[in-house]
Formats: structure tokens, C-alpha cells, sequence
């Protein structure tokens, strides 16, 4: 059995629909097919089919359903003995206690394989290979028909499940317009992000990719407007306040108005963290190239044209005990003499703090020295005082 749910739904057994027309069987077999392989309680379903209030034969009207769907997946099996592989209609909706299970044998859902094909192109993305990245991304993306569940009546579960699906629809879009900027892509990629930020018109990531694919395609006017439009949707969107990357990436576009542009590298670079939870990527490295305004928009942060040296770093211990030397020495050397600041243990002197700090200090060496000649002028006279 096929069952296809990303954009419409669609169950083939045997490469013969079992879809029904009807609405109320047709959500029943929706809510089946989603969670193919597991039993779904019948309260589920009856929840699902009347979320305001079950009538009292809730149940029987339920098993009527379950019977249509059964008819139909009976006339969609082969008829000839043992071609079916020992497959019934019992078997393939089969009824458990407290409720149904979908067995879809050994068919294909376009679900597991969106999930499958998304979760290749995250891992080739932590990995560093964006071409790998871009085509599972692609592939994944490419399952996509339209609306999940359209055309179906959906309840309570089925409204859940599709909200779901359409995050991680936009998460792996992020993620492949993501790939495809870090592969030097922008040019080709604008016609594609014009279409999607149409549709989602609030989609913060969506919009954020479609400025910098504008910014490094050299259409700096274009990107400010751009961002311009998506920060008045916002604010009419219950006065949502710009994210700190899209103010960071509008500080970008303003720079690159009045700064002429060096050349876009179209070599990989490392990206910046995803912003989605399925895909946990590296933090962005140095790259190994000179960065201009357009290409570091590709990660939405701040780089200048010009790169200076950084400063040694010096450990922290030795800063912190530099610091408390100078300033206890420098004190001292302000209020006492030489003579006692040498006699004081663990404190340098001041000739010592002069050749640390690389300045004088605060005191004057004259008023020391003759303080220091009129003590030893006191203590002579003394002496002679002592022998008389």
C-alpha cells in the first residue's frame, strides 16, 4: 500500500485507489494512514470526527466507516489465490483492542520518506558537505505536492500533524536555501526564495535568506527594501520587534550602501548555526579567504573589510597578578619612604614598579631622597650624643 499525504491524500493498494469520496471515511482513513503500522484507539477517531461532541452512536457509525474502507481495499486486492500474499482486508485494516492499525506492507509513505531524505541532508550539512546537503534537501522537498491533508475535513489530530509537517517543511527549506548560499548559489536561488517569501510572507528565515541572496547578488537597494517590508509586516503582525539577526543583517546593508563591494568568493565557506532543532550545525569557522559585507551576510554576522592583528592573549593569572603589584606598589610608593617600602616582603620597590609599568611614579625621587638624608643626618647625631 502507497499512501501520500504531502499534498493531498492519496492510498493505493495494489496500484488501485482506496481513497473514498466521502469526507467522514476519508478523514478516517487519513488519521489511519498517518500513523500507518500503530493502532489508533477509536476514541481518537471518534474525537476526530465530531471534536464537539461524539453522538450516541458514535461507535457504530465509526465501524460503519471502517466497513466502506474495507470494501474498497477487498476490491483493490488481487483476486487470483495467493497473489495476495496471504493480504486481506481484515489484515490490512485490521481491528484491535480499543481500536484500528493500517498495515501498509511493504508499500511506500511520502512522509517517512521526507523524514528520511531531511535527515541525510541535516547530517551532510554538520558534515560540511553542502552538495550532498543541497540534493537530499531537494529530494526531500521534492515529495511535496501542495497543502498536507488537502481536501481532507480535519479534526483536532489531523490539524496537529499538519501543522507539524509544514515546520519541517520550512526547516529543511531554510536549511536547503542554506546550502545553496554557502555554494556561491545566490544568482540562482533568488527566483526560488522570491516565491517562497511570497507565501510566507512573516517567515523571518525565509526573508533573512532572500536579503542576503539579494545583497550578494549586488542588489543592495533591493535587500534594504526587502528588509524594510518584512519589518512593517511584522509590526502589523501584533507589533513583532525584529529578530537580533535581521537588525545585525540591517546594520550589514546600510554598510554595504556606502562600501564598494570586493568580489564574492563562490567557494564553500562554513555556515552559521542552524536555527531549527532537527539540525544541530557546527558553529561558523574562520574562513580561509578575505571576507567582504556580501559574503559574511551568508551567516549574518558583522565582519569588516579589513582584518587586523588581534592582541597577544595573556593568561589570566598573570594579568590579574600584574595588576594587583602595580597598584599596591604605586600606593605605597606614594605615602612612605624607599627604605620602608624595600623593607615591606612580596611588594616591589619602586625602581621595580618604574620598569613594570614603564613610567615614573607618582611621587617625586627627590623628596624621598631628602627625607631619607635627613633621617640618617638624625640618627648620626644621635650616635654622637651617645658616646659623649
Amino acid at each position: 500500500m502507497d499512501v501520500r499525504i504531502l499534498g493531498g491524500l492519496s492510498v493505493r493498494e495494489n496500484g488501485v485507489s482506496v481513497t473514498p469520496a466521502a469526507a467522514a471515511p476519508r478523514q478516517v482513513l487519513a488519521l489511519l494512514a498517518t500513523f500507518a503500522g500503530r493502532l489508533v484507539p477509536a476514541s481518537v477517531l471518534i474525537e476526530e470526527l465530531w471534536p464537539g461532541g461524539a453522538p450516541r452512536r458514535a461507535r457504530y457509525e465509526l465501524q460503519a466507516h471502517i466497513t466502506g474502507l474495507r470494501s474498497l481495499i477487498a476490491a483493490a486486492l488481487p483476486q487470483e489465490r495467493g497473489a495476495a500474499d496471504g493480504r486481506s482486508a481484515e489484515t490490512v485494516l485490521a481491528a484491535e483492542p480499543g481500536g484500528y492499525r493500517l498495515d501498509t506492507g511493504s508499500g511506500s509513505h511520502d512522509v517517512g520518506r521526507f523524514s528520511r531524505a531531511a535527515g541525510a541532508g541535516y547530517r551532510a550539512m554538520e558534515a560540511g558537505d553542502l552538495p550532498r546537503a543541497t540534493l537530499r534537501l531537494g529530494e526531500a522537498l521534492a515529495l511535496w505536492r501542495g497543502e498536507p491533508y488537502a481536501g481532507v475535513a480535519a479534526g483536532p489530530r489531523l490539524r496537529a500533524e499538519a501543522e507539524r509537517l509544514e515546520a519541517s517543511r520550512l526547516s529543511v527549506l531554510d536549511q536547503w536555501a542554506e546550502a545553496h548560499l554557502g555554494l556561491g548559489r545566490h544568482a540562482e536561488l533568488l527566483p526560488e526564495l522570491a516565491l517562497h517569501t511570497a507565501r510566507y510572507p512573516l517567515n523571518e528565515p525565509l526573508n533573512a535568506q532572500f536579503i542576503i541572496a539579494l545583497l550578494r547578488s549586488g542588489r543592495v537597494e533591493d535587500a534594504l527594501e526587502a528588509h524594510r517590508r518584512l519589518c512593517a509586516l511584522l509590526q502589523r503582525d501584533g507589533g513583532r520587534e525584529p529578530s537580533a539577526r535581521l537588525r545585525r543583517l540591517h546594520d550589514l546593508l546600510l554598510a554595504a550602501r556606502h562600501t564598494p563591494l570586493r568580489k564574492i568568493p563562490t567557494q564553500p565557506r562554513a555556515l552559521r548555526p542552524a536555527r531549527r532543532p532537527a539540525a544541530q550545525l557546527p558553529a561558523p569557522a574562520a574562513p580561509a579567504f578575505p571576507v567582504s559585507a556580501a559574503s559574511a551576510a551568508s551567516s549574518g554576522a558583522l565582519v569588516p573589510l579589513a582584518r587586523t592583528a588581534e592582541p597577544a592573549q595573556v593568561p589570566l593569572r598573570e594579568t590579574m597578578s600584574t595588576s594587583v603589584s602595580i597598584s599596591v606598589s604605586t600606593t605605597m610608593s606614594s605615602s612612605v619612604p624607599e627604605s620602608v617600602t624595600a623593607a615591606v616582603p612580596n611588594v616591589p620597590a619602586v625602581a621595580g614598579t618604574r620598569a613594570r609599568t614603564g613610567r615614573p611614579p607618582r611621587t617625586s625621587g627627590r623628596r624621598n631622597a631628602h627625607q631619607g638624608r635627613r633621617h640618617q643626618a638624625e640618627a648620626a647625631q644621635r650616635g654622637a650624643a651617645g658616646e659623649r
